[in-house]
This record gives C-alpha cells, structure tokens and sequence, in this order.
C-alpha cells in the first residue's frame, strides 16, 4: 500500500487527541519477539547455521521448508528448536518493555505478535516478564508463509476486525489474510492502521508491505536499517514509544 507524506496518527493522550480529528486512530500493536520484546539473542542464529550447514547468506526456515521430505524438515526443525529452548533461559527483557505495555494496556490499545520463532520460548517470555498482559493473536512459526511475507500481519489485521475489499491479489493475502465477508465479498486484513515494532529487516518489510506503520528498535547490529526505505521511525528503547503514541505518531519523512 503506497504511502504518500510520513506516517502519522492521532494523538492518544485525551487532551491532544481531541484537537486532531482528521488524523487516523491507532488500532493496534504488533511487536516481533527476540530483539524487540527480549534482547537479542544473535548467537542462535549462528548455531541453527552451523547445526543445518548452511551459510549466513541462507534464510533458516526457507533451506527447511525447501528440505526434500517431511522428515527430513521436522528433523531440521527439531534441532533449531532444540537450539531455541536452550536459549530462552537466558532471555532478557528489553529496557523500557514493561513500561510500554503498562501504557498501551492503560490506553486498551491492542497487542498482537509475529515472530519467526516458534511457540514455547514466546509462550515462555510472556509468563516471565508479561503475565497478564494479553497479546492476540500471538503468529509463531507455524503461521505460513513467515516474515518478511505480510501474511501474518494480515492475518492480525483481520483477526481484529480491520478488513477492507479484496481489489486483486497482492502479497501476503493468503493463509488467513483473506477472507469473506457476510455477503460473499472477499476482504482482506486492512493494516493501515497499525505499527510495527522490530528490530530486522523481515520486520520492517513485513510491516511496510502489510500498510503499517513500522518502528525499529536499533541496537548495534542493525543500525544501517534505520534509513531504509521500509523504516517509519527509530526508537534506542521500547518506553521511548510511550511519549511518541501521546504526543501522536508522526514517521520521518523519506526521499
């Protein structure tokens, strides 16, 4: 979806927000799990490489899934899961990440993920530092095609109710991004209305082809995708979002 102008949305702090009628409301967040809920956990990536013999070069689960048999993708998937389980122990939460999500829960702004991880070590994230803060959906792994497809944020989208008509296909409208309305109108997940929060470029491209928009979370490794093309805004800490959603979203502007 073409973008014309930064990305903005209207303010959420009462007083603010009253004065900007003709800005679009904030429907929802959707974070990315490691390096952005928790600190990055870059060694993982690694040891699935070297565990599957494949160079950095080569996307992790696109060498499985292109694996000749069944067993052989469950036996490759198993051992970067095994790599995972061992390295959710060690996770740590992101500076300012409780803060931000005691702020959205205040605001009822709607929190969903989509990680290219698989379940446990989310499941296990959220009962550690975010227990009873609610994320729906919650897109892991098995949610095909991954990032950076905007699939699973589509399938966000719709699960929340934000659709629009279905005008032709484009990418990601497939595996639960589309649908069909009471009438028999095929709709697809509408996110427009929503921000991407990561710290990859499978995030950023995710959330810039799905219609949101994005957030990088920087840290050293990925500071040269702060002037990419599919980067709305960059933020050195998760509870810097706090003051930006008050004070109205507002994304650089591009050339």
């Amino acid at each position: 979806m073409a973008q014309t102008g930064p990305r903005r949305f209207a303010p959420l702090k009462d007083a603010a927000a009253s004065q900007h009628h003709d800005l679009p409301r904030l429907q929802g967040v959707i974070f990315d799990v490691d390096g952005t809920l928790c600190q990055p956990q870059n060694h993982m990536f690694a040891e699935m490489r070297t565990v599957l013999g494949i160079p950095k070069s080569v996307d992790i689960l696109e060498h499985i899934y292109a694996l000749p048999t069944p067993a052989q993708q469950e036996s490759a998937m198993e051992s970067i899961r095994a790599i995972e389980r061992v390295s959710m122990a060690q996770q740590v939460a992101q500076p300012g990440l409780a803060a931000l999500m005691a702020y959205l829960d205040a605001r009822r702004v709607r929190k969903g993920i989509c990680t290219r991880n698989f379940e446990q070590p989310v499941a296990h994230l959220l009962a550690k530092f975010l227990a009873g803060s609610v994320f729906h959906p919650v897109v892991t792994r098995d949610f095909r095609p991954p990032k950076p497809d905007p699939a699973g944020l589509l399938f966000i989208a719709r699960a929340w109710g934000l659709v629009r008509r279905d005008e032709g296909a484009a990418p990601g409208e497939e595996e639960g991004a589309v649908g069909s309305d009471p009438h028999g109108h095929e709709e697809v997940g509408d996110a427009s209305g929503l921000i991407m929060v990561g710290d990859s470029i499978d995030d950023m491209t995710a959330g810039h082809h799905a219609g949101a928009a994005t957030v990088l979370l920087v840290n050293d490794a990925n500071r040269h995708l702060a002037d990419h093309e599919h980067t709305d805004l960059v933020i050195e800490r998760l509870d810097e979002l706090v003051d930006v959603l008050d004070r109205g979203f507002v994304g650089r502007e591009k050339s």
